[in-house]
């Protein structure tokens, strides 16, 4: 967590936007929170349509994602990985972000990276946006997603 060049983005106008949010099981107690801070920040950004759906793991957002960004105006993705004491970590991160970064590019919709990928359980705890959370990335990355929506809607972008 850099700590410095937050935008405090505290919401935008997307009524009438359909999000899709898309969460992994794993750390299901913080990716359960970061999805219904997701949906509170919908709610205030206006948006009344959003399909929730669920997968095991960080490595299943991807082909969720994308067919979630087939009917939906944006599309968030939500998963916790956590480094351990192999390579593993860093295929996940890498296989998640390059995924969700070809979904955005291949399907024209934007997709937010809302995967926690920390050294600790704190860490993550930190970032999930609950009470004592010095960061809410459920709320963030829903907020950021509907925002790129409505600058491509006023790109004329389809």
């Amino acid at each position: 967590m850099a700590g410095f060049g937050d935008p405090h983005m505290e919401t935008v106008d997307a009524a009438g936007l359909r999000l899709g949010i898309v969460g992994a099981r794993w750390h299901s107690d913080l990716v359960d929170h970061m999805i219904e801070r997701a949906k509170a920040a919908a709610e205030a950004c206006g948006v009344t349509d959003v399909v929730v759906s669920r997968v095991v793991g960080s490595v299943e957002l991807p082909i969720i994602a994308q067919a979630l960004a087939g009917s939906c105006d944006a599309v968030v993705a939500f998963g916790v990985v956590i480094k351990g004491e192999t390579d593993h970590y860093a295929y996940v991160n890498d296989s998640v972000t390059s995924g969700l970064t070809r979904v955005a590019l291949d399907e024209r919709t934007p997709v937010g990276h809302g995967v926690l990928t920390v050294h600790s359980l704190g860490q993550a705890r930190d970032r999930a946006g609950l009470e004592d959370s010095i960061e809410d990335k459920g709320w963030q990355a829903t907020v950021a997603v509907l925002d790129t929506a409505l600058a491509l809607r006023e790109l004329g972008k389809p």
